[in-house]
């Protein structure tokens, strides 16, 4: 199945439901960590500053965690810039758990893929014909190193700075950081705006 391109940023629940929906739309998709949306300031502050930038759809599961997810960044975020997609509730089990949660539900990572792009589809996701971003991959691990964020001295204190003055938050892995910077700038203007922040 070949992977959709979608315009908004998409905000799901945690790494698994990440990783299903990351086979089947080229997005940028981020982590509430659950509940830990709720005292992440950081991470709230780059829903925003996406949502105005990008648009953001949010995608949580059906049962009660997801609504209170759900809800919470419907409340904090610029609501004219959300949208919400909502998966139906099927009864089930994931593959990688033994038991059903709570209520039973399958969450997003049991969802079909058929399903997803559904719910996307009804949530009015912008599908764009070329590439979700300004381009896609343009953060590779060697870009990274070429501009000094990953793997040389100084780079942890470097990769800080740069995500402070994007307005990023401070704990991201190299690797998220590559994806929002996918979106947000190109290598050269990030090799600009370091240059700036040393001089």
């Amino acid at each position: 199945m070949d992977k959709r391109a979608v315009r908004e940023v998409i905000v799901v629940e945690g790494r698994y439901d990440k990783n299903t929906l990351s086979q089947v739309v080229d997005a940028l998709i981020l982590t509430t960590e659950g509940f830990g949306i709720f005292k992440d300031r950081e991470r709230a502050a780059l829903f925003r500053r996406l949502a105005e930038e990008r648009g953001l759809i949010v995608l949580t599961d059906a049962d009660g965690a997801g609504l209170v997810i759900r809800n919470h960044l419907k409340g904090i975020l610029p609501p004219d810039r959300v949208k919400v997609a909502y998966i139906p509730e099927i009864p089930g089990v994931e593959r990688r758990k033994r038991t059903p949660g709570r209520e039973g539900k399958l969450g997003v990572e049991g969802m079909r893929p058929e399903v997803l792009l559904e719910a996307l589809d009804r949530a009015g996701a912008t599908w764009e014909d070329g590439p979700a971003a300004r381009g896609p991959g343009a953060f590779t691990k060697a870009v990274l190193y070429d501009l000094g964020l990953t793997g040389t001295p100084g780079a942890g204190a470097r990769r800080l700075a740069l995500q402070r003055a994007l307005g990023l938050p401070s704990a991201m892995s190299a690797n998220a950081l590559a994806q929002v910077l996918d979106r947000l700038t190109t290598p050269e203007e990030a090799a600009r705006l370091l240059a700036e922040l040393e001089g």
